[in-house]
């Protein structure tokens, strides 16, 4: 009876040590960032700008240039060397609305493995506020990344270039 009761404790304690291993290890959990800025012009003023696609270097200060491969498809080259490929999902001109995927990742460069990115421009009193959201994974999927390649890492990256880039838009329109 002891050698039973000793066996179903090592049992219970076994099962427990595994489901509490499981619950640690799960890789990774989406993250996002929703910035946000107020330009001083009107709505039609700032949705061109957005809804140009392929003119992101324009006004975007970290993008060096933007080659399109297709009608939505372009690779992006940022100012400190290296490039990454996404693509035009929604492109809606009467919500002035603007969304676009990863396409072919560049940890190097950005440290996620898959981006979603959505633009809106919305009108306000003073002129338009801009919303720049974002979904998106940490470059490595594993359970213990690097640090370079963690959720911070990613939701670092991402929030400095959605704020960069809302800086830029509204310096070349309030100039």
């Amino acid at each position: 009876m002891k050698k039973n009761l000793n066996k179903l404790l090592i049992l219970s304690m076994s099962l427990g040590l595994l489901v509490s291993t499981l619950t640690v290890a799960h890789g990774p959990t989406p993250q996002k960032i929703d910035e946000n800025i107020a330009i001083n012009a009107d709505v039609a003023t700032v949705w061109n700008k957005v809804q140009a696609f392929e003119l992101l270097a324009e006004w975007h200060p970290l993008v060096a240039s933007v080659d399109m491969t297709d009608e939505i498809t372009r690779v992006v080259t940022l100012e400190k060397g290296g490039e990454f490929t996404d693509s035009l999902d929604e492109s809606d001109a009467e919500a002035h609305y603007l969304s676009y995927r990863l396409l072919q990742e560049n940890i190097d460069v950005i440290p996620v493995s898959f981006y979603t990115i959505g633009i809106k421009v919305e009108a306000t009193d003073n002129g338009s506020l801009v919303s720049w959201g974002g979904r998106f994974y940490r470059a490595d999927t594993g359970n213990f990344p690097p640090e370079n390649l963690n959720d911070a890492a990613a939701v670092e990256m991402m929030t400095e270039y959605a704020k960069f880039g809302l800086e830029g838009l509204k310096s070349i329109l309030e100039k």
